[in-house]
């Protein structure tokens, strides 16, 4: 951080460019383009996509509203589909019955950081529909090996406080298309053509992220893997404990599968009046995320009992790598007893 402010560049300077090749490493692609913030991602790559009005676009109905709210905002239809409540991700079932011919991409989420099953989901859709990944609270994930953010055409992540690497705001796009990162980085600068004279041919938005947060991220994203490796630990602290209690699933990935670990998050049936007593014992327990067909904006879609059984049940742990076994013990104390009831 000295460094950029000793050098009088802010933003748009080469920390920018020392994190986007960072982050193409970490996620096994040929190019990444940072942004101003997660949502800002999601937004650029399906606009990239081009989408007219009546095209739509299938997103979890069990996701943070941020994976809706882009399409919509991008004048396309966001089509909710329901999620499997066991691993809280899409149901390759729903998807494909929710495919019509305007179907033009689906915005896949690993959701806290649990890769998608990729194979079911290409499996599901016709191979003209493109596949975008919110991968926000998934990198250091893999799927079979191969890291999140890297399976889609575009990968969209989340610098977050509440995410593994955090700039505090921020987030990037990241693909193997020379085409759609130029697209990317024309939208995030007002349109300006990323070379060549100044040049707008379409309008585009601010989506800049500074060096000085770049700065912050680049040394986290070069220690990924001791990252990972601390949240993992302490998700094995908390499923020691916890695996004997009946009633309380606990978080997990299919086998041969790396879990991203953004939150721990159990499914407990009376996870919703727990959540307020957890709090009351000054364990800041919260909702998983949203349903989102329980919100205004997207009540018209009808009921997804997957996605209801998952905002019923879920509840998100206290969870970061500074939690000490005391701390563990009476946050697992707090469950057992409220699960007994």
């Amino acid at each position: 951080m000295q460094e950029v402010l000793e050098s009088g560049q802010l933003t748009m300077g080469p920390k920018v460019a020392e994190l986007e090749e960072l982050l193409a490493a970490a996620c096994g692609v040929e190019q990444a383009v940072a942004v101003s913030s997660g949502t800002a991602a999601l937004h650029l790559a399906v606009l990239a996509l081009g989408l007219e009005e009546g095209d739509e676009v299938l997103v979890p109905a069990y996701t943070f509203p941020a994976t809706a709210n882009v399409v919509a905002l991008a004048g396309a239809r966001p089509v909710l589909v329901d999620v499997d409540p066991s691993t809280l991700n899409l149901d390759p079932a729903k998807v494909y019955d929710a495919v019509t011919s305007r179907t033009r991409a689906v915005l896949a989420v690993h959701l806290f950081g649990r890769p998608l099953d990729w194979e079911q989901l290409q499996n599901a859709l016709p191979p003209d529909v493109r596949l975008l990944e919110d991968a926000a609270g998934a990198l250091g994930a893999r799927w079979r090996g191969m890291p999140c953010g890297g399976l889609g055409e575009m990968g969209c992540l989340s610098f977050h406080p509440r995410k593994i690497v955090t700039t505090g705001e921020g987030g990037a796009v990241t693909t193997s298309s020379d085409d759609l990162a130029d697209a990317i980085r024309r939208m995030r600068h007002h349109g300006i053509e990323p070379r060549g004279d100044f040049e707008i041919a379409e309008p585009g938005l601010n989506y800049r992220l500074s060096d000085i947060l770049c700065a912050v991220g680049i040394p986290q994203l070069r220690r990924l893997k001791e990252l990972l490796a601390a949240r993992r630990s302490v998700a094995e602290r908390y499923e020691e404990r916890l695996r004997e209690i009946e009633g309380v699933d606990l978080p997990s990935a299919d086998k041969g599968d790396t879990h991203g670990w953004q939150a721990y998050v159990v499914r407990l049936d009376r996870a919703q009046e727990a959540i307020p007593a957890l709090r009351e014992q000054g364990i800041e327990a919260q909702i998983g995320t949203y349903a989102l067909h329980r919100l205004a904006a997207f009540r018209d879609q009808g009921e997804f009992l997957g996605a209801s059984a998952a905002f019923d049940r879920a509840m998100a742990l206290p969870f970061h790598t500074q939690l000490t076994d005391g701390e563990l013990d009476r946050v697992v104390e707090a469950v057992a007893a409220f699960a007994s009831e």
